[in-house]
């Protein structure tokens, strides 16, 4: 479900009360870790966090510097997670925790799938996006593109 909206007001409103109410959470947890400097806007047709350009412009495919993001599709809910994709630590812990709470994983490269709410181990979630402020992030871009 790509999505036009403008906010992320918008865009709760567009998906429905049900649907919001398992968002509404996560950015909430968001807000509460994710350090100062991303910028929490619309993108992609999802509610993103990412470096805004007047911080760093230069990406290789010209869009900002993505950090994580939140959707909700036709049949589950999709947190985005830029370091679990790009650090297998961040990957490894958040397989890890799932393993340990018998919670079940459904994980791509650096999305989490999940049809409710009590389906997202939360803690994990704000730990992988607390790991990186702004200036940490746009360093581990820079390395991993040697």
């Amino acid at each position: 479900m790509k999505s036009a909206a403008k906010t992320v007001n918008d865009y709760l409103k567009e998906i429905g009360p049900e649907k919001a109410a398992v968002l509404s959470p996560l950015i909430d947890d968001i807000r509460s870790v994710i350090h100062p400097g991303f910028e929490e806007c619309m993108n992609w047709g999802m509610i993103s966090y990412q470096v805004p350009f007047t911080l760093f412009p230069d990406t290789y495919n010209h869009q900002p510097l993505l950090y994580c993001a939140l959707a909700a599709q036709k049949r589950h809910f999709s947190i985005y997670l830029m370091p679990a994709y790009s650090e297998s630590s961040a990957c490894n812990r958040i397989i890890e925790r799932y393993n340990a709470i018998g919670l079940k994983l459904d994980m791509g490269k650096c999305c989490l799938r999940f049809k409710e709410l009590k389906g997202v181990d939360r803690g994990i979630v704000k730990e992988v996006i607390a790991s990186y402020d702004v200036e940490g992030w746009i360093r581990h871009y820079h390395d991993c593109r040697g």
